[in-house]
């Protein structure tokens, strides 16, 4: 087909390419568009469906933990570590309890021993039965910034979740008076998610998940892994019972800044000491108020980070020398440091002396009969969620009688009715978890109850 150009008497002729028919050109689209989502999938799929058994086997060996009472308050994550007769989990976690209830992704429970616990890492050690599997291998090297990683655990009791995330930090000593040099990485953690590992593309571990960022505790998108080399470190120097706590100096510092600095009229570098614990180790080396710490063993302070890796390294030498600013004039300190004969252990727990009967009054409850008229503020009838607007069908199961009156040596359940119908309250005087207190007429706090 030939086409001319008007209104121009020296137009030229233009020779145009035939118009396509219109099917043929959108077959020919919707052709391409159904290969490129082809290759997509094809792509995309092998990815997947690869994560899948990676992961699963990686939740095989990991536990969420609760206390090992009647409250089952529930306290994080653990996981499987080494030849599988011991799990880890953060000092943090397992708290002072001597023992914890693990339970595993196929429901099975076991009560767990805390042989060992290290707050100052904030490293436990569980004796566990592992059914003849063992742990979690750590990776062969460290892992690479931007590396992808998967977090896993129980977050806000939500058991056995898995988040994906990359690397976003190395190295991070988050607590300046830890040892310790985290992963930085953005798998979304949040409170009970501590404890649980964090594994790599091959299943592989990482490290073991232990805070969020400072500023909140639900995630903000910087959560923070203890480095499985490190743990390889200080769970073998738990078991082997040859890693000694750190030691405690008995002062506060602070970085000297360049404003600091400025006021002083020093160099911004080291720690200017704010205050000494009397007959601490600070004292017995002679430290004062307004000492600038320069160097420990030799080893330079520039940052606060720094006096705690010095002094885990003088600590295998028994001996502190302190390079210390005092005046305008260097000054050398020295203190032996003391031999620990045992390693970290469990704290004692002391047993304090608690009430061991009760009556339904002394839980704060005033009755006319069966029906409560008042609750006492601050009573554990108030924590457990009961109101005054209720009336008592039944006390552990039986009508209402003489128990009105009698005395408990347990916890209670009772039966209530109120205006929203009726529902059972168990009031335990001595639990130690957090309090609930009643909203709109009913305890909506409480995680027990499930509306169905």
């Amino acid at each position: 087909m030939t086409a001319f150009v008007t209104g121009d008497p020296d137009a030229s002729a233009i020779a145009l390419p035939p118009r396509p028919n219109p099917r043929i050109f959108m077959r020919i689209c919707l052709t391409t568009f159904r290969r490129a989502i082809c290759a997509f999938l094809l792509l995309a799929v092998p990815a997947q469906a690869a994560d899948a058994p990676m992961l699963e086997t990686a939740m095989a060996k990991v536990f969420t933990v609760h206390s090992a009472d009647s409250e089952d308050r529930f306290l994080g994550s653990a996981f499987l570590w080494g030849d599988g007769t011991v799990a880890i989990s953060n000092a943090h976690v397992v708290g002072a309890a001597q023992e914890v209830r693990l339970t595993d992704a196929a429901g099975q429970q076991q009560i767990g021993r805390v042989i060992a616990a290290d707050p100052s890492r904030d490293v436990a050690v569980i004796a566990v039965t592992s059914g003849g599997q063992g742990g979690l291998i750590p990776a062969a090297t460290p892992p690479q910034l931007g590396a992808e990683v998967w977090a896993l655990g129980a977050p806000m009791d939500v058991e056995f979740s898995v988040t994906a995330g990359r690397v976003s930090g190395l190295d991070r000593q988050v607590e300046p008076a830890s040892p310790i040099r985290m992963i930085q990485h953005d798998a979304a953690l949040n409170p009970g998610s501590s404890g649980g590992p964090l594994v790599d593309a091959t299943g592989a571990l990482v490290g073991m998940n232990s805070q969020i960022a400072d500023g909140s505790r639900m995630f903000i998108g910087i959560a923070y892994a203890i480095p499985a080399r490190d743990l390889a470190r200080i769970v073998q120097g738990l078991i082997a019972e040859t890693l000694p706590p750190l030691p405690q100096l008995g002062l506060t510092a602070r970085p000297v800044s360049r404003q600091l600095a400025e006021a002083l009229g020093i160099a911004a570098t080291g720690l200017l000491v704010d205050a000494i614990t009397p007959a601490s180790l600070a004292e017995t080396a002679g430290l004062c108020p307004g000492d600038v710490i320069l160097a420990l063993n030799g080893a330079a302070i520039a940052k606060p980070g720094d006096l705690a890796f010095a002094l885990e390294a003088a600590q295998q030498q028994g001996q502190l020398d302190l390079t210390v600013l005092r005046g305008g004039a260097v000054v050398i300190l020295m203190a032996d440091i003391a031999t620990v004969d045992s390693p970290l252990t469990l704290r004692d727990i002391s047993n304090p002396q608690r009430r061991k009967e009760y009556t339904l009054q002394d839980l704060g409850l005033t009755l006319n009969g069966a029906r409560i008229t008042a609750v006492r503020a601050n009573s554990p009838a108030l924590s457990a969620g009961l109101t005054a607007t209720e009336t008592i069908l039944q006390i552990d199961g039986q009508a209402p009688q003489s128990q009105a009156t009698e005395s408990f040596a347990q916890p209670v359940l009772l039966l209530v009715q109120g205006a929203t119908g009726t529902r059972h309250v168990l009031i335990d005087p001595w639990a130690t978890g957090k309090s609930l207190h009643p909203v709109g007429g009913a305890n909506v706090l409480d995680r027990d109850v499930v509306v169905f």
